[in-house]
């Protein structure tokens, strides 16, 4: 299998060695659509029906009939809440019952994630020799500026609680766990940061679901 190299950095943003992955995943051929695809899916997959109205039955007051039926002279009402009245109910109305969930095959999401990371560029993708943090948010902004990407928009990939609980109050980086890392994050960060360690479980997984859809 073809490979590229791609830096490795220490704590200090120095340069120390260079890790080989998958041209195949790395450096794939884009593919715009399958990435369009993949974000829209995202997208409405994060959405919720909170649209709600209320009909002529849920809402408030009209159970007394505004006038009798005969003798006054005008069109005949049976209640304030008629949906043909100011304050009255919705007709045909948004329920909140709304189901907006999109779905992508497997082998089309895994081309998306490819194209996303290849049009990222490799001169955008940092790789750490190693990363321990204690959780405390000093120890990533430190980080970012050794690197010199403080004002850049960050996504680090590490599957660590204490990573996490370090990046939550710094507002240009995101942390994302390996297997939540999505095509919307890769395309919506300037900068992608792994830790050697975890390439080459990244690297399986998305060999993975290639195997399962042969």
């Amino acid at each position: 299998m073809e490979s590229i190299k791609l830096n490795v950095y220490n704590l200090k943003g120095e340069k120390t060695s260079t890790v080989s992955v998958s041209k195949d995943i790395f450096a794939h051929e884009v593919n715009n659509q399958v990435m369009f695809d993949a974000v829209t899916t995202y997208m409405a997959n994060r959405r919720q029906a909170t649209a709600k109205t209320k009909t002529r039955a849920e809402v408030s007051g009209g159970g007394k009939k505004p006038w009798r039926q005969k003798g006054t002279g005008r069109a005949r009402a049976g209640s304030t809440r008629s949906p043909i009245w100011v304050g009255g109910g919705n007709v045909f109305g948004p329920k909140g019952e709304q189901n907006f969930k999109l779905r992508q095959n497997k082998k089309a999401h895994t081309l998306a994630i490819k194209s996303a990371l290849s049009s990222l560029g490799k001169e955008h993708i940092y790789v750490l020799d190693e990363l321990k943090v204690n959780g405390q948010t000093k120890e990533m902004s430190e980080l970012l500026k050794a690197l010199k990407l403080e004002n850049k928009k960050v996504t680090l990939v590490r599957d660590d609680s204490l990573v996490l609980r370090a990046s939550r109050n710094l507002p240009n980086l995101i942390n994302r766990f390996i297997g939540n890392l999505s095509v919307y994050d890769i395309l919506n960060t300037e900068a992608l940061i792994f830790v050697k360690e975890d390439l080459k479980g990244f690297e399986n997984s998305i060999n993975k679901v290639k195997e399962e859809t042969k």
